[in-house]
């Protein structure tokens, strides 16, 4: 078991900079998760650290030793793959035990591993098996299998889930996230799928274009994001985001869109002192904004008469969209509401959690 450092790496493609100066700190035994959209560098991550490219600039370390010219057989390390990549005209046993059998080791220990790893994924009964016999779900546990029985430093999962329904994506990672609780080592995992890393992470890296956006725990990127870029990639459905200005009310602030003004919490307005009379960019998830006659209690909100676009009713909430002015807003609201298309609404937005953000450099105010 081993944690990993990246210090200032970088990986450029003729001109395009695929990861550009990444520095980041992975203790031994956490489950950090790098997310971001198509071609955001994530994948490029994982495949250096797995030996598959050639770093550029910087140093990549697992545990205490440099990895930079490391072949990517001797790194300690076992990858999980999209495709699974079995092999199709063996068995699941053989499948599993292929890496050992290649290091000569004995057979008797081979078995225990293998029995010991499809025990441990409830795919015992399958080993006789081939790939073509599995569904997606058992070929995914065969692939987890393989890495299991290697016993690695660090597990490395390359968007593991990307090709499973929906449903049995969902069991899945439960699963792989028991299991790096069973197993107590380093697992670091890529998706696109924010849902994914929000639910399995201890700790999440975004990245946008090559660079590191935020690390933190799940609550900190959702709660506290470092800038417009987090807010809006993190949570589902995304940030709502409004540009206005910052206007003195006398006893308080608000926000003046020209389409409505929405007041900010006393805790919120101190970062916004500088900005009086200064366009500013508001965000609030759609969470945060209640049908006012079924907001919960106790919370602190400021209320807005609207038009109610779209109704989609999910069974346990309602996605309203919704009208005021020219700005548009999307709220999660309780599935009890009355909204109808067409008709007006009042709602009710906590102002306890309303993000703003410096328009030019898009930096979240604190």
């Amino acid at each position: 078991m081993a944690g990993v450092t990246f210090e200032h790496v970088s990986k450029r493609f003729e001109d395009t900079t695929a990861v550009d100066d990444l520095t980041m700190v992975i203790p031994d035994r956490e489950f950090l998760v790098l997310v971001g959209p198509s071609g955001c560098g994530k994948s490029t991550v994982l495949r250096m650290l797995a030996g598959l490219e050639t770093i550029t600039g910087g140093e990549v370390k697992i545990g205490d030793r440099v990895v930079n010219h490391v072949p990517a057989k001797d790194r300690d390390i076992a990858m999980v793959f999209q495709s699974y990549a079995l092999y199709p005209h063996m068995s699941v046993y053989d499948n599993m035990a292929f890496s050992l059998t290649l290091k000569k080791m004995p057979k008797a220990e081979i078995k225990r591993k293998v029995h010991e790893a499809a025990e441990l994924l409830g795919i015992e009964a399958l080993l006789g098996r081939k790939p073509r016999q599995l569904s997606g779900g058992q070929r995914q546990r065969v692939a987890l299998g393989r890495a299991i029985v290697r016993d690695p430093a660090v597990f490395l999962f390359d968007e593991p889930l990307s090709n499973l329904d929906a449903k049995l994506r969902v069991q899945t990672r439960a699963e792989i996230t028991k299991l790096h609780q069973r197993l107590g080592t380093t697992f670091i995992y890529v998706t696109h799928d924010q849902v994914e890393a929000m639910t399995m992470a201890t700790r999440i890296a975004v990245l946008s274009a090559g660079r590191l956006q935020q690390l933190g725990t799940p609550q900190e990127v959702y709660a506290e994001p470092t800038n417009v870029f987090v807010a809006g990639f993190i949570g589902s459905p995304a940030t709502n985001f409004f540009r206005g200005v910052v206007r003195d009310e006398g006893e308080g602030m608000s926000i003046d869109t020209g389409d409505f003004k929405l007041r900010v919490n006393p805790g919120r307005q101190a970062p916004l002192k500088d900005y009086i009379g200064r366009e500013v960019i508001a965000g609030v998830r759609p969470e945060h904004i209640h049908d006012a006659a079924y907001q919960p209690a106790d919370t602190e909100t400021d209320e807005l008469d609207v038009q109610v676009d779209v109704t989609e009713m999910m069974g346990n909430e309602s996605l309203l969209h919704l009208v005021a002015g020219q700005s548009k807003l999307l709220a999660r609201v309780d599935p009890r509401t009355k909204a109808r298309p067409g008709e007006p609404l009042r709602i009710a937005i906590d102002t306890t959690e309303l993000m703003a953000f410096d328009p030019e450099t898009e930096l979240a105010l604190r």
